[in-house]
């Protein structure tokens, strides 16, 4: 017996790509329909909020089996409802073991149980060893792989060859499957020991050569084996231009970028902080400017976290040697409200930024009934404050390991509410009230009856 659907109303509600006043209709942990504005809705928005779907982030590392000392399901999650994303897809690695057999898989499922305070879908690796025997990852739910075209930076989680980009290419080209890459080209970095604590010595080592040459290694072969591709975490502006071109001639080729590339800039980054390191790396200002052109012309298709945190040891090692810490960003809360505070800066609508966070990244992970306010859809809404200001304080951050390369700095828009199923999962005020979370295998990506 389905439940009483309780009303929201907003004078602001994103649907169709614009803002309109209207109530939401909830049931059962479904959007069961939209209405006008009801000035007697069960719960109205203030005046100084927008009720927004869900966000969706297909790339976050949890970590969790393995490596739970450097973020976990737990963590990971609360993280991501306070930021606004009631969906996240979890990478392969950096969890132990790593997700490329269905056992693998299986460990990390049974890991999720009683801790996941947003939706999770799963994407798999591909890797030398299993080549040949991917399909079976796909059958078992996962919505793509991931393959790294140079080192990964973890020995069990290889990286592929020219060669081995082809055969995994031409194997998932035979039942759809999509393959997410890591692109850049290990004949252009430089292992440089002398890096030390100099972030413009550490720039040096990756250039941006290096992301065009694999970038197009990926299209060209997208091209000539047919299968779906996608380019995680483009960080050079230049290489946009081979993206454009694929694109063109019908190559099915997609792209993300994230906040702190679209937001932080090499000049402003001090020296030895490994907080702010990642690979690839953020480029100065110039570079970030055409970003900016590439998600407003559709170049880039959505703006992810790449949420990939680690321990504070290392990270932030005592010499302070960029060289040797640990890459990645945390972003997962902060990464809306960092990229609007930009947006607006630049003259950019909040209507123009949500698709970058809720319809591409859906699109991207096949899981289309996220993203949006519409019938039939999970109930996952946010209310936002888009005026709203206040300044990032790491500590006070959800996740397991207080790092932000956002500490300190003052953003725009606040989030108030997130419901996940229908269900309050975050409160400003309250922290994560509950775990309403559940597993999306791409069974049936397309409704939610793959959500488990």
């Amino acid at each position: 017996m389905s439940s009483p659907a309780i009303a929201l109303a907003s004078r602001r509600v994103f649907l169709d790509g614009g803002f309109s006043a209207a109530t939401v209709l909830v049931r059962d942990g479904l959007i069961a329909g939209i209405a006008p504005y009801d000035p007697d809705a069960d719960l109205i928005l203030s005046d100084d909020e927008v009720l927004l779907p869900g966000l969706v982030d297909s790339h976050v590392h949890l970590n969790e089996p393995g490596r739970t000392d450097w973020e976990g399901f737990e963590t990971g999650t609360a993280a991501a409802a306070a930021g606004g994303i009631t969906t996240v897809v979890d990478m392969p690695l950096n969890s132990l073991p790593v997700t490329t057999t269905v056992e693998a898989l299986a460990t990390k499922r049974a890991a999720t149980a009683g801790k996941l305070a947003v939706d999770v879908a799963y994407w798999g690796g591909a890797v030398p060893e299993n080549l040949g025997s991917l399909r079976p990852l796909f059958t078992a739910g996962v919505v793509g792989v991931k393959c790294f075209l140079s080192p990964s930076g973890i020995d069990e989680f290889g990286h592929l060859d020219a060669a081995a980009l082809e055969s995994a290419l031409t194997e998932l080209a035979v039942f759809d499957g999509l393959l997410i890459a890591h692109a850049e080209d290990p004949a252009h970095l430089h292992d440089d020991p002398a890096i030390g604590s100099s972030y413009a010595r550490f720039l040096a080592s990756r250039p941006p050569i290096s992301e065009e040459s694999a970038i197009a290694a990926v299209a060209a072969a997208a091209g000539r084996t047919g299968a779906r591709a996608h380019i995680v975490h483009v960080s050079d502006g230049h290489a946009l231009d081979v993206i454009r071109e694929a694109k063109a001639a019908g190559i099915r080729l997609t792209a993300e970028t994230c906040p702190h590339y679209l937001t932080l800039r090499a000049e402003d980054l001090p020296d030895g902080s490994g907080t702010v390191k990642c690979c690839p790396p953020v480029r100065d200002g110039h570079n970030q400017d055409l970003l900016w052109a590439g998600l407003l012309d559709g170049t880039i298709d959505a703006v992810v976290s790449d949420h990939s945190p680690a321990t504070r040891d290392l990270k932030e090692r005592e010499d302070g040697d960029l060289g040797l810490s640990w890459g990645g960003i945390s972003g997962v809360q902060t990464g809306l409200r960092a990229v609007w505070t930009e947006a607006s800066r630049r003259g950019i609508p909040l209507e123009a930024v949500i698709p970058w966070f809720t319809t591409g990244p859906a699109a991207i992970a096949g899981i289309r009934s996220r993203g949006v306010i519409r019938q039939g859809a999970p109930a996952h809404l946010v209310a936002f404050a888009p005026d709203a200001a206040s300044v990032v304080r790491a500590a006070d951050l959800e996740y397991r390991n207080k790092l932000s390369p956002w500490d300190g700095a003052l953003l725009r828009g606040a989030v108030r509410t997130t419901w996940v199923h229908g269900e309050t999962a975050y409160t400003a005020n309250r922290g994560i009230t509950g775990r309403h979370g559940r597993e999306i295998l791409a069974t049936n990506p397309a409704s939610d009856e793959g959500a488990r």
